[in-house]
């Protein structure tokens, strides 16, 4: 995963190419997040899981984890390329892929703040 932003983040367009190649991509945020609006072939696992939940992650692959704008995501992608793994985050979250017209789930998909924030 050469094409940075920063240490550990890659820009959308990017993510899809690795997910084409077979990368795990993961979506950090909440339930209500995720129903709104998913990256095709994304799992769910929330960042206050992703510690516990590491187990369904396959090491040998990359992983590319995202949230709405970033933040959450490279939190995760930090902690687990601290650990060793091949991780990076999604520059500007699902809003930026969204913003670049990529698919979503559903099509129709709407960009959701997180329950209890305030929209960015």
């Amino acid at each position: 995963m050469s094409e940075t932003t920063t240490a550990h983040e890659l820009e959308p367009a990017r993510v899809r190419k690795l997910i084409a190649e077979g990368a795990q991509v993961v979506d950090v945020r909440t339930e209500d997040e995720r129903e709104a609006a998913r990256v095709p072939g994304s799992i769910h696992i929330p960042l206050e899981r992703l510690q516990e939940s590491a187990d369904r992650l396959d090491r040998d692959r990359p992983v590319v984890f995202y949230c709405r704008g970033g933040d959450r995501s490279r939190l995760a992608a930090d902690a687990f390329a601290a650990s060793g793994w091949d991780a990076a985050a999604m520059a500007g979250g699902i809003a930026a892929w969204k913003e670049q017209g990529l698919p979503l789930e559903p099509e129709d998909g709407e960009v959701r703040a997180p329950s209890g924030l305030p929209p960015r």
